[in-house]
């Protein structure tokens, strides 16, 4: 059904990278998830109210709650196609992000609130709820609609790698299980002495808590930045490198300033024999086509390396095989040779992990220093360190 939709209300649907297609996304999502979660929250709230049951009621709020998620969603994704502006060059991109951020914070204090009240109930010894079967069957039917919800959130999210709908997605999946435990309350609780539906309030009102704690952290480290996916990473190589004047690249860096806003650099090896005009050229032409397939403005940084050299090929076989024989998560790049009064400066980059601790790098730079003197006396090893 949600592709149907797809076809029906958004024009363009394939072209993905586009903002304005983008932004229709996540406004049909938006506004079937307004429409869905208002019905379940009446719904439940009625049942709730009925059966005097504080966890269908927890779960008639936390309906509402993602009905609120999506109307902020429908105005983030307004407000993040605005224009760039003086104050913004980068455009307003990161207000999907902070949308997610206060949606996350929404979940929590609902969550929050939600477990004082089960709480309460639990100590209070208070009586148990009235089962009704016709309720619990509205309430299966809930768990269906929550189901397909979760299907077009998935969907949708999938298709324009959306944050905000990912997160929705998932939050949809947690609501069928929270749904599924006040059903159980509902049973149980005819059978035994104690609160049951004050005991599954907690448990509902711990996985709304999780689940904003959970949004909360995946959103914060869009927010503060990560590296860029390895499918990214793959696809503006092979871009880069089916040019067969282009022999190596690395150092690539990935800013994200909301969906559909990306700025990047990328330092390509290219041979210091080469027409430098046309190499200029070329990187004009490669930067346009990243921006025009990749939605990505990309700026390319050249690095001459010699080809014909044979010491430093000699050189960058030596240190290939080091690094492999190491057995290490590490690389090189800009090799190049000067040569002193006494010695030869043998300069790279070397390439480390993060995880790498002080003591590891030092001794990984001891290790290729001494190797690089070993083969011959007059080298002089200049190793800068890049990270990965």
């Amino acid at each position: 059904m949600i592709k149907f939709l797809v076809k029906k209300c958004i024009k363009n649907a394939n072209d993905v990278k586009d903002k304005k297609v983008r932004q229709s996304y996540i406004v049909l999502g938006g506004v079937l998830g307004i429409i869905c979660n208002f019905i379940l929250f009446v719904l439940k709230l009625v049942i709730g109210l009925i059966l005097k049951s504080i966890s269908v009621l927890s779960d008639a709020l936390n309906n509402l709650s993602d009905s609120a998620s999506s109307i902020i969603g429908l105005f983030s994704a307004k407000l993040s196609n605005k224009k760039p502006d003086k104050e913004h060059p980068y455009g307003h991109g990161r207000i999907e992000y902070i949308a997610s951020l206060i949606v996350s914070f929404i979940i929590i204090f609902m969550g929050a609130q939600l477990l004082l009240s089960s709480v309460n109930k639990l100590l209070d010894k208070q009586e148990p709820s009235s089962f009704n079967l016709v309720l619990v069957i509205i309430l299966g039917v809930s768990i269906l609609l929550k189901l397909w919800m979760f299907s077009y959130n998935r969907y949708l999210s999938k298709k324009i790698d959306s944050l905000i709908l990912k997160a929705t997605a998932f939050d949809c999946l947690s609501d069928v299980l929270t749904t599924s435990l006040v059903i159980i309350s509902l049973i149980i609780g005819q059978y035994v002495s104690f609160s049951v539906d004050g005991l599954m309030g907690i448990l509902v009102s711990l996985l709304i808590v999780y689940n904003g704690i959970k949004l909360t952290i995946e959103t914060s480290k869009t927010l503060l930045g990560t590296k860029a996916s390895d499918e990214l990473i793959q696809e503006i190589q092979n871009i880069i490198l089916q040019e067969k004047e282009i022999l190596g690249t690395h150092d690539l860096i990935v800013h994200d300033y909301g969906p559909g806003r990306k700025m990047a650099s990328i330092h390509v090896e290219v041979s210091d024999q080469a027409n430098i005009i046309k190499i200029h050229e070329l990187i004009d032409a490669l930067e346009k086509k990243i921006e025009d397939e990749l939605y990505i403005h990309m700026v390319i940084h050249m690095d001459p390396i010699s080809v014909d050299n044979e010491e430093v090929k000699k050189l960058h076989a030596y240190l290939t095989k080091l690094i492999q024989d190491s057995k290490k998560d590490v690389s090189f790049h800009d090799l190049r040779i000067t040569q002193g009064e006494k010695n030869v400066n043998v300069i790279f980059d070397l390439s480390i992990p993060y995880s790498f601790s002080n003591l590891e790098k030092n001794d990984y730079i001891t290790y290729i220093q001494d190797k690089i003197k070993e083969l011959d006396e007059k080298y002089s090893p200049v190793i800068n360190i890049d990270y990965h």
